[in-house]
């Protein structure tokens, strides 16, 4: 269970350390998988940062039932992004779903107990 959680949190940061910076310099990737700079994607930007700062604050002080929030709400949005972006295809959607099911196994686990 700890470990699968530290594995998730882990994730989530080698994941969106590599996003964020691209978005920052709207770098080429980001433009083919996001679209153009525009302020939609800066605000994804901003939950991004928030998910991967509430990430590494949880490797440090790891709680449970914050941990279960956390990639309880990604769950819900990455498994929703193919009905709202309208495709899989996308590379972002398909991470996102990738991840999504690597977190379910995580909560599963911490909610086992």
């Amino acid at each position: 269970m700890k470990i699968m959680s530290t594995l998730s949190l882990v994730l989530n940061v080698l994941v969106l350390v590599p996003v964020c910076l691209g978005l920052m310099k709207n770098a080429t990737w980001t433009q083919d998988a996001y679209g153009p700079a525009t302020p939609a994607r800066g605000i994804l930007l901003s939950i991004y940062l928030a998910i991967m700062i509430f990430s590494a604050v949880l490797l440090v002080h790891p709680e449970p039932a914050m941990v279960i929030a956390l990639l309880a709400v990604q769950i819900l949005y990455k498994f929703t992004t193919p009905f709202t972006v309208g495709t899989i295809k996308n590379p972002v959607v398909k991470s996102n779903l990738a991840v999504a099911t690597f977190h379910c196994v995580t909560v599963g686990l911490i909610w086992k107990g």
